[in-house]
């Protein structure tokens, strides 16, 4: 039986910006993905305020971010599904769904997140059941390496990227303040904010 090596790299994408990218570009050839998977957040149970930008916008900003990469692929699970985004479920429905596309196919499944973050996966929903169905990659900036929780043993890797300093909420702000993005984002992407007068009104958003 085949086996495929599958990454699930889940977040907000208020807008997607370079420093996913390279983050992203960077976990695939450290693990030899196949394919990597972003998934949107519908309505995330740790932020608030909610997204500025709607989940289709945010859908359609990561599809045009991510055309031109091999491997790179999009979900919608989590802004179909109702009620607050859990990676527990995010990977659920994930791999039915391989299940039911690719019943010859077996996969091998990683989850993406910020190296901070494992920091706080006990506080997760069902920690147990996530470590099940996929292992954990923390991403960090070289020498930031957050120490992970001990449920984690054994259980995770760490992926260190060099990132461009910079984060959705400063490009929101750029918006808004009538600057430049052109460096921050995929051309694709920046031309989408302006078509559709994104982040054009106040409000703080999410990071």
């Amino acid at each position: 039986m085949k086996v495929r090596r599958l990454g699930v790299f889940g977040g907000t994408f208020d807008p997607i910006h370079s420093g996913h990218l390279v983050a992203a570009v960077s976990v695939q050839s450290e693990l030899q993905l196949d394919y990597l998977i972003f998934v949107p957040t519908g309505n995330s149970w740790h932020k608030d305020p909610s997204p500025e930008a709607s989940a289709q916008d945010r859908l359609a900003m990561v599809d045009l971010a991510i055309a031109n990469h091999e491997g790179f692929t999009a979900s919608s699970v989590d802004i179909e599904r109702a009620g607050p985004t859990y990676t527990i479920d995010t990977l659920t429905d994930l791999q039915l769904q391989w299940e039911h596309d690719q019943p010859d196919t077996e996969a091998l499944w990683f989850f993406v997140t910020g190296a901070d973050a494992l920091v706080d996966v006990p506080n997760w929903r069902d920690p147990s059941g996530i470590l099940e169905r996929a292992r954990l990659v923390g991403v960090s900036r070289p020498g930031h390496l957050a120490p992970p929780a001990d449920l984690l043993q054994g259980a995770f890797t760490l992926v260190e990227v060099a990132t461009p300093d910079v984060a959705s909420r400063q490009i929101r702000e750029r918006v808004r303040t009538g600057q430049s993005i052109a460096e921050l984002v995929p051309s694709a992407v920046a031309e989408y904010i302006e078509r559709h007068r994104l982040y054009r009104d106040s409000g703080q958003g999410t990071a």
